[in-house]
């Protein structure tokens, strides 16, 4: 029945004279989407964004364009041509397709609606509120009584809209993820671990509309292969929402290593979270990115209080994101187990933290402290080693 998906955007509609910028990078961005699925007409019409369904199946479709961040609704609808320039003709399509909507909604049990209407040709001799009455008592007589009109708590609405070259009604409004376009904003270097908050800290970056890299660090061969895979997933799962994901692969051990040997044990974590994001910065810089992207809160572990997370920003001159600070770990997992990241992140494997982490880690380090630690190792030389030996790898979902 339903022909079309009408997009809703949100904050895209406040951009002034940049707005164009904005809704045609979502339209690229719907239309990447849906190439796994096939090649969809995407497209602009009356301030408004329309994907033309043909013989595709709406439920399948609308999940994918869900997903694109910029989009705060999805609405399945009739949408129909107008046969002629005849206004009252088109009118009674209007109404006759808003019938055909409401009978699937008493199909599936809605007990009360209202109609809300919208003339985009002005040239129609009624108002919009006059058309919402007349479609209402059109569809009341049609139905003989099946359903009733509610204007205050109605359980659907049946939306119509009069165009000067076609007639739409639809009902409902899938909620989409919001946000802006990616690769409206700039690029990031996200540090992704394995655990559960790197990827929704990347995946809340990325909805903000800027375009995500990501870099893992690992011991191999202290970690496994399947931990490298699990991030793997864990990359392939964010490419479903931010497109093919770069991600660059770093062995820590050389550095943990000198760091073992020549630093004091509780600095440990410190130091070798200085490195990473060292590393992440230079290969940033290498990529063109403009800030980098952590899943650090307050607290959480030893390296995350407020004077960790100040020797860490002191080894960077980059700005740091940090999307996950002030939240709770159970608001983190709510967000992981929406996007799909939680299952694979629980699941047990070490990563380079965990594998050289010291018995009683420093809390509230002194960076005087820390940075005469690391004067007695070869900082740029070990980080220029480890970027050496990087491999990269591309994950498309």
């Amino acid at each position: 029945m339903y022909n079309a998906l009408i997009v809703k955007y949100g904050e895209i509609g406040i951009k002034g004279k940049n707005r164009y910028i904005f809704e045609n990078k979502l339209i690229k961005n719907i239309k990447n989407m849906l190439k796994p699925l096939g090649k969809f007409d995407v497209y602009k019409e009356y301030g408004r964004v329309y994907v033309e369904l043909g013989d595709y199946d709406y439920e399948e479709v609308m999940e994918e364009v869900k997903k694109v961040f910029g989009i705060v609704g999805v609405c399945p609808v009739i949408k129909l041509d107008r046969k002629s320039d005849d206004i009252e003709e088109a009118y009674q399509l209007l109404q006759e397709t808003a019938l055909k909507v409401l009978e699937e909604k008493i199909e599936q049990g809605c007990k009360s609606f209202k109609v809300e209407s919208r003339r985009g040709d002005k040239s129609f001799r009624m108002t919009s509120q006059e058309m919402s009455i007349d479609i209402g008592g059109y569809l009341l007589s049609k139905t003989e009584g099946k359903i009733p009109v509610e204007l205050r708590n109605p359980e659907t609405k049946i939306k119509c809209e009069l165009r000067e070259h076609n007639v739409v009604a639809y009902s409902d409004t899938v909620p989409g993820y919001g946000g802006l376009p990616i690769g409206t904003n700039g690029k990031a270097m996200s540090l992704l671990s394995g655990g559960i908050d790197s990827p929704v800290a990347s995946w809340m970056v990325a909805k903000r509309g800027v375009e995500v890299e990501c870099i893992h660090f690992h011991t191999y061969p202290f970690t496994s292969e399947k931990s490298m895979e699990k991030v793997r997933d864990l990359a392939r799962i964010l490419a479903k929402y931010c497109g093919k994901v770069r991600l660059h692969k770093v062995n820590l051990l050389e550095i943990q290593k000198a760091v073992g040997v020549n630093c004091k044990e509780e600095a440990m974590t410190i130091i070798s979270r200085r490195f990473m994001m060292r590393i992440a910065e230079e290969v940033g810089k290498l990529r063109r990115c403009d800030a980098l992207v952590t899943g650090e809160s307050i607290g959480q572990v030893a390296s995350q209080t407020i004077q960790g997370l100040t020797c860490t920003n002191a080894s960077v001159s980059m700005p740091v994101f940090r999307p996950l600070i002030a939240m709770d770990k159970t608001e983190i997992i709510d967000v992981a187990k929406t996007i799909g990241t939680f299952e694979t992140s629980i699941i047990p494997e070490e990563d380079c933290c965990s594998v050289f982490a010291p018995k009683r880690p420093v809390t509230k380090p002194k960076l005087d402290r820390i940075e005469a630690d690391e004067a007695s190792l070869d900082v740029e030389g070990l980080i220029a080693d480890a970027i050496e030996k990087m491999e990269v790898e591309i994950i498309e979902f």
